[in-house]
């Protein structure tokens, strides 16, 4: 492809991405998908320029709104060759000449706009820190005293994570695996069964993966999975399993003893778990359609689980490095909604813990409102759970020195940790009087 024809890709690719709402990710591949005559160079620049905007969509506004233009694709991909690549309008007219593949001719009032943009950079002392941060102005003070720093890291692009599926292999025979495909791979520092690609590469292709020795996943989703503490024979209960990695990570924890309830409301994501937990040879895993949060099947499991993991629906601001449009999407009626659903969520999951099980909440936000006051709240009307620190089930299950962190719940950042951002609080159900040992045994 021609530099214009592509340039006029990313301009229509970004158009997609605002008029649907749809994920970035999914336009992207779909798009490229249907236009089999871009070569593989062509779609990794294409891509890599669309998720730049993303990540910088907050300055480039600035700067439109500051030289009286439109925020729109056209403009934003105009700026950005103004801002970043010193471009001015006889070099951007080069570009936007309207020929049969490229974009339309500059108009008037665009060369004139963008002679205001000249000699620019695209951050600016000026901007205020929400737009330096790429965040919503709305949304900007609940990252609190840490916002600017953190907000930074969530601009970065986030690492490729693999976990090592412990019931196919070992973390040394998984890099040597790999490495015989030409794919160079790091131990993780946080959890002892992830690997950090060194480059991206095309995963799917390798015979690693497809045999299903490895399977991609955070390394901070990786720890979050082993804070459960799940081990062979328990009944776990896995209550917003989504498209099963962490069901998967339970499932080998267990070494496919005992039995997993994988639980969601959309049939769609239990399928595609279907499929993962199939190349993995995951074997305990029972998948259950719920059609709500407080579907009747809960009921009929009162203290039958040794442990609960509830990885609630939520922002994602912790996943932010992945899904750089997410930012975008949200709005604050949004949020309320979410932390209501995940309070309705804790007040029906609890009640599948056996009385000295465990109650897993997990999130992947960054928002002390999806996180800390949902567990406290969550603890003042529920007085027969206690709250477990964290450091305590890092011991008793992780394995690897615990990272740094203050409090009895666990958030993982990527300024910090070099994680996405996660958040885990481990609530253990007390005995009850009958159940303790000494009046077991009298």
């Amino acid at each position: 492809m021609t530099p214009d024809a592509r340039l006029q890709t990313v301009i229509e690719l970004l158009e997609q991405i605002d008029s649907t709402g749809r994920p970035a990710d999914r336009v992207v591949h779909d798009a490229l998908r249907g236009r089999r005559y871009i070569g593989s160079k062509d779609r990794r620049e294409i891509s890599e320029r669309v998720f730049w905007h993303l990540r910088r969509k907050a300055r480039l506004g600035w700067w439109l709104a500051k030289v009286g233009a439109r925020f729109e694709p056209r403009a934003r991909v105009l700026a950005e060759l103004a801002l970043t690549e010193n471009q001015g309008v006889p070099e951007l007219a080069q570009l936007f000449d309207g020929q049969r593949y490229g974009p339309e001719k500059l108009s008037d009032k665009e060369k004139n706009w963008l002679k205001g943009l000249a000699g620019k950079r695209l951050d600016d002392s000026a901007q205020p820190p929400e737009v330096r941060g790429e965040c919503p102005p709305w949304l900007y003070p609940r990252f609190g005293t840490d916002a600017d720093a953190r907000l930074r890291a969530l601009l970065e692009e986030a690492p490729t994570d693999l976990r090592v599926n412990a019931l196919k292999a070992t973390r040394e025979d998984a890099m040597e695996r790999l490495r015989a495909e030409g794919v160079e791979a790091q131990p993780t520092a946080l959890s002892p069964l992830g690997l950090r690609l060194s480059a991206r590469v095309n995963l799917a292709e390798t015979e690693t993966f497809k045999k299903g020795f490895v399977e991609v996943q955070d390394e901070g989703s990786q720890v979050v999975s082993l804070l459960t503490g799940a081990a062979p024979g328990m009944r776990v209960v896995d209550f917003c399993a989504g498209a099963g990695g962490k069901t998967l990570a339970l499932a080998a924890q267990m070494n496919n003893s005992g039995s997993i309830q994988a639980l969601d409301i959309l049939k769609g994501r239990l399928d595609r778990a279907a499929q993962r937990a199939k190349r993995a040879g995951a074997h305990n895993i029972t998948r259950r359609l719920l059609n709500t949060q407080r579907d009747p099947w809960i009921k009929r499991q009162r203290r039958k689980a040794d442990r609960v993991l509830v990885d609630a629906p939520c922002s994602g601001t912790g996943a932010w490095r992945r899904n750089p449009d997410a930012r975008w999407n949200m709005t604050e009626t949004g949020l309320g909604e979410l932390i209501d659903l995940q309070a309705e969520i804790l007040d029906s999951a609890w009640r599948m813990v056996k009385p000295g099980g465990r109650l897993v909440y997990a999130t992947c936000s960054l928002l002390p409102e999806e996180n800390q006051r949902q567990v406290e709240g969550f603890l003042e009307s529920h007085g027969d759970f206690a709250l477990k620190p964290w450091r305590e089930a890092w011991g008793e299950a992780v394995g690897t020195p615990p990272p740094e962190g203050e409090g009895e719940m666990l958030l993982l950042s990527p300024e910090r940790h070099g994680t996405d951002g996660f958040f885990a609080a481990v609530l253990e159900r007390k005995l009850e009087p009958e159940s303790e040992p000494e009046k077991a045994e009298a």
